[in-house]
């Protein structure tokens, strides 16, 4: 990536939006009020997505901060329809948000680290690939550390809250929600699925004012009375969490037998969603790009075609332990006693790189 200042690969510096422009002139509007005249550092995409380029923002703007803790707060332009309107929806622009990010600023910091330019280019190309966005309180698992070059962070996740001081935007195009990414270590994402984004984030928050992701930092659950507050509301009010997008949810029926699969990278968190919605009553929906799995609390064992693309799990209470053992990450096929005619099948996971290329997999 490259500003005026010049130095990276993808973005280079531009002046800003023209007349033609008036979703970007509504994000410029937004950020004006909270900055003033304030000018971000600014980077803007060489190759653009709708020219067939690699990269889905048109540009990033970086504002550096001094308070309540030394930050960049980036702001992303091309989620959101910056030019003409082409999308049925009259009421949301785009896909109705673009992304912010604060991340942590050594006080010598000049320009905002590349790793976070290019983690916020990945989020928007995984939205323009696959056509699942992101909303308040949903969270990902971005399989290594948020710094791809240092093995030993330990920020691994990420969550998505509304930006705590841009707020929402009527532009020529529709509305334009600021939805700010943030990063968190592995337990506590895996918080954020036993119990919800939002409970987990507002314990943090008197130690990550205003969401700052600082990627140098451990985990905030070693504090006893954190955990225990986060242990607890689990306990209360289990898991908020009614949907996974994953690489795999499908099924092969075979007389009466079915055989449901999903992917080995994926299994951990399916078990422990599974243990956060069905106990309280909760239905819990596996989607996948041309299939889903729909797992139902109920008190009698079935199954149950729908269109021929999603297939409902009854789950009595007592299966439920015995499907959650199956799901463990290791390739195979295991049967679910209090299922009957159910097995489950853990294929491998392919791992992709930032531009949707087969890297390898992960197959237990």
């Amino acid at each position: 990536m490259e500003d005026e200042r010049g130095g990276r690969d993808g973005l280079d510096g531009l002046d800003g939006p023209d007349d033609a422009s008036p979703g970007w002139d509504a994000i410029d509007q937004a950020c004006r009020r909270l900055y003033g005249d304030t000018e971000p550092v600014h980077y803007g995409t060489i190759h653009k997505w709708a020219l067939g380029g690699p990269d889905p923002l048109d540009g990033i703007s970086a504002y550096k901060r001094d308070a309540p803790v030394p930050h960049w707060h980036l702001v992303s332009y091309g989620m959101s329809e910056l030019y003409d309107k082409s999308s049925e929806n009259l009421e949301e622009s785009g896909w109705g948000f673009e992304f912010t990010f604060r991340v942590a600023r050594d006080a010598a910091d000049e320009t905002p680290p590349a790793w976070a330019l290019n983690l916020l280019q990945n989020l928007g190309r995984y939205v323009f690939n696959s056509g699942n966005w992101f909303e308040p309180g949903h969270h990902m698992n971005i399989n290594g550390p948020i710094e791809a070059d240092r093995e030993d962070c330990e920020i691994r996740a990420l969550a998505f809250v509304r930006d705590p001081e841009l707020d929402r935007i009527d532009t020529p195009h529709g509305t334009v929600d600021f939805l700010q990414v943030v990063g968190l270590t592995a337990d506590e994402y895996d918080a954020a699925q036993r119990w919800n984004t939002d409970g987990v984030l507002d314990l943090l928050a008197p130690r990550t004012p205003l969401h700052v992701t600082d990627s140098g930092r451990g985990s905030l659950l070693t504090d006893p009375e954190l955990l225990a507050a986060v242990e607890a509301g689990i306990e209360r009010d289990g898991s908020s969490s009614g949907a996974l997008y994953v690489t795999t949810a499908g099924w092969e029926r075979d007389g009466a037998a079915t055989t449901l699969k999903v992917g080995a990278l994926q299994a951990p968190a399916i078990a422990q969603a599974l243990r956060g919605r069905l106990p309280f009553g909760r239905d819990l929906l596996l989607q996948a790009e041309e299939s889903a799995l729909y797992f139902q609390p109920e008190e009698t064992p079935a199954l149950r075609e729908v269109d021929g693309t999603s297939l409902v799990v009854a789950v009595p209470q007592a299966a439920l332990e015995d499907l959650v053992a199956a799901l463990v990450p290791e390739a195979g096929v295991r049967e679910v006693r209090s299922l009957p005619g159910v097995s489950v099948e853990i294929v491998p996971t392919a791992m992709r790189d930032q531009y949707g290329a087969e890297t390898g997999e992960i197959v237990g």
